[in-house]
């Protein structure tokens, strides 16, 4: 049974141990090896984080930067205990591409402001009130497919993209089914990260790299700072993002605590606020917004280490990186055959783990409050949907969330009130 979190001590101390067992958040092995798993989470976290930049037209070099400061502050304001990189928000991506066709890059970063401050906002209810009453707002059935329709209606992106270059996408994406099987522990979670790399560097030996701006790029340097404006016509669009950033931080916290024996509930507040700030000002300088890391769960499942120092030594690293406008340079270069074969399978896994929010949950969908909830927003999000009410211009994300949680939830209260969904049946069980 998980323990509570009780320990003390110096805010930025570590009990430093020899190894051999479980690390805990606040121990950590020497400096050496601290180092080297830093290093590790930063590899985890690199090729998921500079994709999305690339594909959203952002600046890679500030993504890279705010995703440091992110996890800093992270750290800083969960009393540096809960380990956790912030990373690239994939949720992001389609809001973010809608906006800047409609209103320009600006208007895109306004949201993504909007989004850490909504995030904000309900870390801080949630560190008073507890996660009860977002557990009620949002059962399994609708998180997973508010999820899942994110995912698949950026399905036309990646059809655009694979388009440009098919033979170089082809090749990539083969490299990603064959690295996950042909590599075990940490390579095989870093199969997206090799498959990029391998594609880049076969784009490079045919010419299919613009290579200009590389040789131009100084080594250290301030990335390319953006401001936010803000447009009433786009928020919208960014609302469902907050949802997804919310599971994603309690999902975080909560594997955490699976891992490591304590109980981190009380943390989840602070997390959800850290996260939010770090969203926030990202978006005020031009970067993306952020998220926990599943991909650096998987280091920490593999190493045993749980310890925040060497999340301090990634996140320090990724603000180094921000600081190299080669670096980004480098990674702006990714030709779209590349990308256009990656995320014909990132996407798919995005709508594939709504699906795994469902069945890690046991969502029965013999209910028809289950399958309506599912099938109606699905559709929504794929076809994409549009609905323009003056300024306001609805897409399909934001339909289809609202529709999820307005069929839901009316269809449970309906039903309760008719008998005809018994209230211990309303829904799915594992929601209660």
């Amino acid at each position: 049974m998980a323990t509570t979190d009780t320990r003390t001590g110096g805010f930025l101390s570590w009990r430093k141990v020899d190894g051999g067992g479980v690390i805990a958040p606040d121990e950590r092995l020497s400096w050496p090896r601290t180092v080297g798993i830093g290093l590790q989470h930063v590899v985890a976290m690199f090729g998921a984080t500079f994709l999305v930049p690339v594909l959203t037209g952002f600046p890679p070099s500030t993504t890279l930067l705010f995703s440091g400061i992110g996890t800093v502050l992270f750290l800083l304001i969960t009393r540096n205990r809960l380990p956790s990189y912030l990373g690239s928000s994939f949720a992001i991506i389609a809001p973010v591409l809608a906006a800047t066709a409609s209103n320009g890059q600006s208007a895109a970063l306004g949201g993504i402001v909007v989004v850490g401050a909504l995030l904000i906002v309900i870390g801080a209810i949630a560190h008073f009130a507890g996660i009860g009453w977002i557990e009620i707002l949002m059962p399994p059935v609708v998180t997973g497919t508010i999820v899942a329709l994110i995912g698949l209606n950026l399905a036309p992106t990646a059809k655009t993209n694979f388009e440009k270059d098919p033979v170089i996408a082809t090749v990539v994406l083969v490299l990603l089914v064959a690295s996950v099987v042909l590599f075990r522990g940490l390579l095989g979670r870093l199969a997206i990260f090799f498959s990029v790399i391998l594609g880049y560097v076969i784009s490079l030996i045919f010419d299919k790299v613009d290579t200009s701006g590389i040789g131009d790029a100084a080594w250290v340097g301030l990335p390319e700072f953006h401001t936010p404006t803000f447009h009433l016509s786009v928020i919208p669009m960014f609302l469902p993002v907050v949802l997804v950033l919310l599971v994603e931080n309690i999902g975080h916290v909560k594997s955490v605590a699976t891992m490591t024996g304590n109980n981190y509930d009380r943390r989840i507040g602070r997390a959800l606020v850290a996260d939010g700030l770090a969203t926030a000002l990202a978006g005020s300088g031009g970067g993306s917004a952020t998220t926990t890391y599943a991909e650096n769960i998987g280091v920490m499942a593999a190493t045993k280490v749980y310890s925040t120092a060497a999340y301090w030594i990634a996140g320090v690293v990724a603000v180094l990186l921000g600081l190299s406008p080669k670096v980004g340079a480098v990674i702006a270069a990714v030709p779209a055959g590349v990308l256009g074969g990656v995320t014909t399978a990132l996407y798919g896994l995005v709508g594939v783990l709504g699906v795994h929010i469902w069945v890690t949950n046991r969502v029965d969908f013999s209910r028809p409050v289950n399958q309506f909830t599912a099938a109606i927003p699905l559709v929504i999000g794929i076809a994409d949907f549009t609905w323009v009410v003056g300024d306001l211009d609805f897409g399909g994300i934001a339909l289809g969330a609202a529709a999820a949680l307005v069929i839901f939830h009316s269809m449970s209260l309906i039903g309760r009130w008719r008998g005809t969904v018994p209230r211990e049946r309303a829904g799915d069980e594992s929601s209660r």
